[in-house]
Parts: structure tokens; C-alpha cells; sequence
């Protein structure tokens, strides 16, 4: 008779946690996985995917007007937030269920209830007496959009998470933060018709980003229309008839129909029993994990954005990936962290991988620093006055190429290829030597010739 009643329990049913789950079935391990909300987690659900078919929707006001210098005239043209959001809820819905038919063909048992962890073998379901006992347990309980609590009529505002199932689209919005999910729905609501302000505490929008490419998105946002206020925050928001009154800390007050919080995310620890069974949890409240995802309880491991590592979807699945080939295939792997691309689909789309300027000159020593803007050759024809940005870090020494920064129509789409190059560590003279393609924006990337002048 087994020891235990499954060989793994995964908690948590998003993007890191289901992949876990499939391969350690697939293995022919024993493997159960709960999820107290909808399979998918972030990405699937209120994340990754609806964000961007909300962008792709913002996009086309854009279009239509870029369409007259093409010869097209839409008159026509109007817009149903219902219609979309419950379009792009429906392809959610579509998505969990594949999901969760890809575990049931894995043979993993499926519970649609919180679990907490009452030993290091053994779990309780909040809707079932008996507990259940696993050999090993897995942690992907991902994150949740931060509020600012201490902050007076705090409970006026929404997150990203209510963001998609707002019955109305408000006419004027107000989004605190600076970031991945700010910007993306700035560029959003701004692109249905809303007028949107973005309000971020710091100098500058995308901090941790190129500083040119910060320079860039932040001119672009404006030009299109968004007012970005920087250097403040609330300090109080309050009811105003129908809509919000919020009172910034520059003294400025705004009155908005909606006000939405977009200042992080936070690791969904919390009432999970970690603490209680002696999980070393970090200072920002996320799972102290080692690089083969394992906590400092032997049976116990976690994965994904609850360890606050390197927060994107992509990263989960690849860790679930070596947790299972370490666990149950028997090939020890862990998932390297560095040269990892990354995008935001604000406007202009940004796509990055490798060091910035900054961080490079400080890591490496001297370095070449390559970079072009200019108007896609769309946009020309169409009026449109949005440029595209593209950088490239260079080691002086062995011109290996250390970053690559685009911001423009194509961004996100070119930095996924130039990641192969980054993370291979082409040089310079490899880029070079390849033909470019023309006529397209990636063939930028493979003429850039002139220094830029140093610093």
C-alpha cells in the first residue's frame, strides 16, 4: 500500500502549477492539484491573454485613422465594450477548459477548492474533512494585484482584476503606477475613448527599463493622448456623485469616473500554513526558494510568481519544466534566469532582452552602445507620427552583445528572435554579417553602423 495518497499535490492551477502537474503525470507519478478560483491563474484568467485582446482592440482606433492615407474611409466604425468584454471573457473560458482537459488526460486528479498545507506531507481542503497526503508538495500559488490599504477611500478604487469585468466603460479614468500593467492599460482605455491619466510616484515611467526607451514611451504616451503625472500619488480619493475625487500629494485633485491601482503585485502566501510548517518565506513575503525551486522543508517546493524571482509567465512554465525533469524524470535541471526577454504592450509595444545601458556599464566595464529611431515606413503614408526605437548594448572587449531594446509596432515580436541571439552570445560582427530584410524594421537591427556618442 503507498505511503502517501498521490506522489505530488500541486496548489495553485495557474501557468507554472498546471505544467508542473501535466509532466509529473505524464511520468505516471500520482499527482492532484487544487485551485480555489478558475484554472488558468493570471495569464489565462485576468492577466496575460484578455490584456491583450483588450490591447489589440485599443489599437484599432489607431488603424482607422491610419487607414485614410490608404485610401480608406471608416465612417462607419463605433465601439461595445459589452460585446468585447464578453467576447474575451468567452475565449477565457475556452482556454481553462483546455487546461483542465490537458491535466485530466495527464491523469491529475483535480480539486476546485483553497488547500492549506497542514504538514510537510499533507494538505486540507477547505470543503472536505479528510485531509490528503502527498510526498511532495508544489507551491504555485502565484501573486494578486497590490492596493493601497493605508490610503484614505482606498475601497473607491479597482485593479487590474475588476478591470476586465467593468459592466461599463467609464468615460475618464485615473491609473496609479508606472509600470508593465499601468502602461498596458493606459494604452487600453486611452485607445477606447477613455480619458485616461496615469499617475506614477516616481520621475519617470518603467523604472528598471533602458532609459531611452522610458524617454521614448513616456513622450509617446503623451503625444497620443494619455497625461501622464509623475512624481505624486494619492493621498485621498473620495466620492464625488458619480464619480471619484482624488486628491493628489502635489496638491492637484482629479475627478474621474474610475480609479484603478496598478502599483505591483504581491505573492499569494498568506493562510497557505507555510509559516506554520517552517517555510522560509523572503522579506517581500515570497517562498525562499533555491534554484532547483526548493524551499528549506525537504518535501516542499514552490514555483512561479510566489517566488518572486523573475515574475512572468513564460519563467513559471519553464521552471514547472525543470521542477518535473529533477523531480520525476530523474535529470536534475534548473532554469536559468538571465538574458530573459520581456515585453509591454503599451504604446509603442516595448521588447527588451539583456542588459540596459546602465546596468551593463556598471556589470562590464566599457562598452559600444548602437541605436536608431525612425517612422515605420506605415506610418508614413499614414500620417502617423509614432517612431520606432531600437538600441543595442555592445561589451567593447569581445563585442558580444549584451541588450537589445525596441520600442515601436514590433517590439515585443523582434525582441523574442534577437533573445536567441543575446542568449547565444553573437557578437556584433555576427549581427553584422547577416543579410538584412528588406523592406522591414528587424533589418535595423543588423544595420546599425554609428556609435553612439558616450555618455
Amino acid at each position: 500500500m503507498a505511503k502517501y495518497d498521490y506522489d505530488l499535490f500541486v496548489i495553485g492551477a495557474g501557468s507554472g502549477g498546471v505544467r508542473a502537474a501535466r509532466l509529473a503525470g505524464q511520468s505516471g507519478a500520482r499527482v492532484a492539484i487544487a485551485e480555489e478560483y478558475r484554472i488558468g491563474g493570471t495569464c489565462v484568467i485576468r492577466g496575460c491573454i484578455p490584456k491583450k485582446y483588450l490591447v489589440f482592440a485599443s489599437e484599432y482606433s489607431q488603424d482607422f485613422k491610419d487607414a485614410k492615407g490608404f485610401g480608406w474611409t471608416v465612417e462607419w466604425a463605433s465601439f461595445d465594450w459589452g460585446l468585447l468584454r464578453d467576447n474575451v471573457q468567452a475565449e477565457v473560458s475556452r482556454l481553462s477548459s483546455i487546461y483542465e482537459a490537458n491535466m485530466k488526460k495527464a491523469n491529475v486528479a483535480i480539486f476546485e477548492d483553497r488547500a492549506v498545507i497542514v504538514d510537510p506531507h499533507t494538505v486540507q481542503l477547505s470543503r472536505q474533512t479528510k485531509p490528503i497526503t502527498a510526498e511532495k508538495i508544489l507551491v504555485a500559488t502565484g501573486g494578486r494585484a497590490s492596493r493601497p490599504m493605508s490610503l484614505k477611500g482606498e475601497e473607491l478604487g479597482i485593479t487590474s482584476a475588476e478591470a476586465f469585468l467593468l459592466k461599463e466603460l467609464p468615460a475618464s479614468i485615473i491609473i496609479a503606477g508606472g509600470g508593465y500593467i499601468a502602461l498596458e492599460f493606459a494604452t487600453i482605455f486611452s485607445g477606447l475613448g477613455v480619458d485616461t491619466t496615469l499617475l506614477y510616484r516616481g520621475d519617470k515611467i518603467l523604472r528598471g527599463f533602458d532609459e531611452d526607451v522610458r524617454d521614448h514611451v513616456q513622450h509617446d504616451m503623451e503625444r497620443t493622448g494619455v497625461r501622464v503625472i509623475t512624481g505624486a500619488t494619492f493621498t485621498e480619493i473620495a466620492q464625488a456623485g458619480e464619480a471619484k475625487l482624488a486628491t493628489l500629494s502635489n496638491g492637484v485633485r482629479i475627478e474621474a469616473d474610475q480609479v484603478m491601482y496598478a502599483i505591483g503585485r504581491e505573492p499569494n502566501t498568506e493562510g497557505l500554513g507555510l509559516v506554520e510548517n517552517g517555510v522560509e518565506l523572503t522579506s517581500a513575503g515570497a517562498i525562499a526558494v533555491d534554484k532547483f525551486s526548493r524551499t528549506n522543508v525537504p518535501s516542499i517546493y514552490a514555483l512561479g510568481d510566489v517566488t518572486n524571482r523573475v515574475n512572468l509567465t513564460p519563467v513559471a512554465i519553464r521552471e514547472a519544466v525543470a521542477f518535473a525533469e529533477t523531480e520525476f524524470y530523474g535529470r536534475e535541471t534548473h532554469f536559468d534566469h538571465a538574458d530573459i526577454p520581456t515585453a509591454v504592450f503599451c504604446r509603442p509595444h516595448v521588447g527588451c532582452v539583456g542588459f540596459t545601458e546602465a546596468q551593463a556599464r556598471e556589470k562590464c566595464g566599457e562598452i559600444d552602445v548602437y541605436k536608431t529611431s525612425f517612422r515605420p515606413m506605415k506610418n508614413i503614408i499614414a500620417g502617423n507620427d509614432e517612431r520606432t526605437l531600437m538600441k543595442m548594448i555592445v561589451r567593447t572587449s569581445d563585442q558580444r552583445v549584451l541588450g537589445v531594446h525596441i520600442a515601436g509596432p514590433e517590439g515585443p515580436e523582434l525582441a523574442q528572435l534577437a533573445a536567441i541571439a543575446v542568449k547565444a552570445g553573437l557578437t556584433k560582427q555576427q549581427w553584422d554579417a547577416t543579410c538584412a530584410l528588406h523592406p522591414t524594421a528587424a533589418e535595423e537591427l543588423v544595420l546599425m553602423r554609428e556609435k553612439a556618442p558616450s555618455p
